[in-house]
């Protein structure tokens, strides 16, 4: 199947837009590989400092005959998705022996848990994480003794950290390590049931505890389709994971084997073989247009499109919101994971997965087949899925039917015939709405704005009643600048409450909604921000706003908008507590939300 022209005439449009910055970056990282590997260069000493904890390993460290990975890790146990990692160094490490290669934890990365902080003051935190991600994962790779990396991480802000680091590094191959997600617990459509009640006043404490907790129950990743398991899928469509390997649960024997079987990969696509893939190779503009593609079929995270960005300018590419809006008119929505229908992320990979969708989207044109991966060549291999037989890995062709057409469909009979997301684009600034779980006759919302300058300002009006008609709800500096742009999640039951009782809603914000918000139309990452005066600025309570998600618009129907002066915040509240004061320097010189809200690219 030739390629969409959509999807040719946007990759195009992207590699011209990235030819000086992808060529420069390129450069730099052949001379980084024709140094060879470096272990070979450094000093005596400096090798002695390096192998000096590695017992039995040490001759082999000396000898730089064989391969040594460098594992960067975000294990904690804070996170379910990461506490399985607790016991992959050593699995690592003797697998590598095994195979005549070894292995050495370059170091660790934080990762927080959006989950724990939502709502909270460390949430103000959680965007510039990744920018500490990358720079943390950039340190322990410093010690330039690795031929490859392995990097172990699942979650929001992590995996786009890694990918930054991991593209910085790029002149050595990239093996990105899944943990899986957990089992399906509490069903998501009723822990959502059991929020709105508790925010109606409907429900205890007690009973939204019980939910919450029977929801999140176990090692492994949640199960909605969040920003952590769009970044699983990403990994897969880039071709950073073995094929298959996003969505097999923790503590089980192929997520074993897939593990062990990522440690040969990783050994066998060095400088020092005959099959060298680096990091630089493999991040290309087909990978991140594959990843965008990918996004839009499955109504992934919003977060995306502030990552995506980041993450490629990393690889010296350049994307503009324009591109996804492109692809999201191209690409048809294939899948309904909750919060976009009620299945979780293992009913999607029992109903076929990534495999039957990767599959369809090749032969629909609308993939770029011949991308590089840690795999092989080509995405044809990720249409594989994994098998154990006998206690033997090996991969058979995966789903080419669906087998449950409520969750995932075919590119010809898809859920809606584009994307999940849409751009936003008019007099309020650029911005981003997740269109694929809001009902089509919500798309358009024209309604009196109320503005606020907190979350809390908005539940405490909704506590007063003070909610009785149609709104467009207005909460601003909440942008990168502002406040570090934290996710405005805990708004959801809130403004689920008031769609549910029939009222027309809507949010605009330049802050970020979670990866697992969905039903209530929201423009979100409006731009500029508020903070440097961009329009949300000027904006008072009664004017009327007009968010129209078919026409990808967003604006303000008042006569003398241009000729106001732009409100202002005190922010100093913003400024300390919970560690927000050792982030003052990320806030000043953060970028755009446009162009990925990103401090280290």
């Amino acid at each position: 199947m030739p390629l969409n022209a959509t999807i040719a005439r946007v990759t195009d449009r992207i590699r011209a837009r990235s030819e000086g910055t992808r060529s420069a970056y390129l450069e730099r990282m052949r001379r980084a590989a024709e140094a060879g590997p470096a272990r070979g260069h450094l000093s005596c000493g400096n090798q002695a400092h390096a192998y000096a904890a590695m017992g039995g390993d040490k001759p082999t460290l000396a000898a730089a005959r064989a391969p040594n990975i460098g594992i960067v890790t975000a294990y904690n146990d804070m996170l379910s998705a990461h506490q399985p990692y607790e016991r992959y160094p050593e699995l690592i490490r003797q697998e590598a022996r095994r195979i005549g290669a070894t292995a050495q934890v370059a170091g660790g990365v934080p990762a927080m848990c959006d989950g724990v902080t939502q709502g909270q003051p460390g949430m103000e935190l959680s965007l510039f994480s990744r920018d500490v991600i990358a720079l943390a994962a950039g340190v322990a790779l410093s010690h330039n003794t690795f031929d490859a990396a392995m990097y172990l991480g699942v979650c929001d802000k992590i995996v786009p950290g890694l990918i930054i680091a991991a593209a910085t590094f790029g002149h050595i191959p990239a093996v990105f390590v899944p943990a899986g997600p957990m089992p399906s617990g509490l069903p998501n459509d009723e822990k959502a049931r059991v929020r709105n009640a508790y925010a109606e006043g409907k429900a205890t404490r007690e009973d939204l505890m019980a939910a919450e907790m029977a929801s999140y129950h176990g090692p492994g990743t949640c199960t909605f389709y969040g920003t952590a398991n769009t970044n699983q899928m990403l990994m897969e469509v880039m071709g950073l994971h073995l094929p298959g390997a996003s969505f097999v649960n923790p503590n089980t024997p192929l997520r074993e084997a897939l593990t062990l079987a990522a440690i040969e990969r990783a050994a066998a696509i060095t400088a020092l073989g005959n099959d060298y893939r680096p990091a630089s190779e493999v991040l290309d503009e087909r990978a991140y247009v594959n990843g965008i593609v990918g996004l839009m079929a499955t109504g992934g995270s919003t977060n995306l499109v502030l990552h995506l960005p980041a993450m490629a300018r990393a690889s010296g590419v350049i994307l503009d919101l324009q591109d996804f809006a492109d692809i999201s008119d191209a690409v048809p929505l294939m899948a309904k994971v909750y919060p976009n229908g009620l299945a979780d992320v293992n009913h999607f990979h029992a109903a076929g997965g990534l495999q039957f969708m990767i599959g369809e989207l090749l032969d629909a044109g609308l993939l770029h087949p011949d991308a590089k991966t840690i795999a092989g060549d080509g995405l044809n291999l990720y249409r594989q899925e994994p098998t154990l037989k006998n206690g033997a890995l090996g991969w058979q062709p995966g789903a080419t039917t669906t087998l449950n057409d409520r969750i995932l469909r075919p590119a010809e009979t898809p859920f809606a015939p584009v994307g999940g997301l849409k751009q936003l684009a008019g007099n309020l600034g650029r911005g981003v709405i997740k269109v694929s779980a809001v009902a089509a006759d919500r798309h358009v919302i024209e309604a009196p704005a109320r503005v606020f300058h907190t979350q809390d300002a908005v539940k405490a009006a909704f506590k007063a009643g003070e909610f009785t008609s149609d709104t467009v709800v207005v909460v601003r500096f909440q942008g990168p600048q502002a406040n570090g742009m934290p996710e405005l999640h805990s708004l959801t039951p809130t403004l689920s409450v008031l769609q549910d009782r029939g009222l027309r809603v809507a949010l605009v914000t330049d802050g970020r909604m979670s990866g697992a918000s969905g039903k209530v139309p929201a423009a979100i990452h409006v731009s500029p921000e508020a903070a440097v005066g961009g329009p949300l600025a000027r904006v008072q309570d009664g004017d009327i706003l007009r968010l129209d998600a078919d026409k990808g618009t967003l604006d303000i129907l008042a006569a003398d908008f241009d000729s106001r002066s732009p409100a202002t915040a005190d922010l100093s509240a913003n400024s300390h507590g919970i560690g927000r004061e050792l982030f003052e320097a990320f806030r000043r010189s953060v970028g755009a939300s446009d162009a990925g809200a990103a401090v280290v690219v």
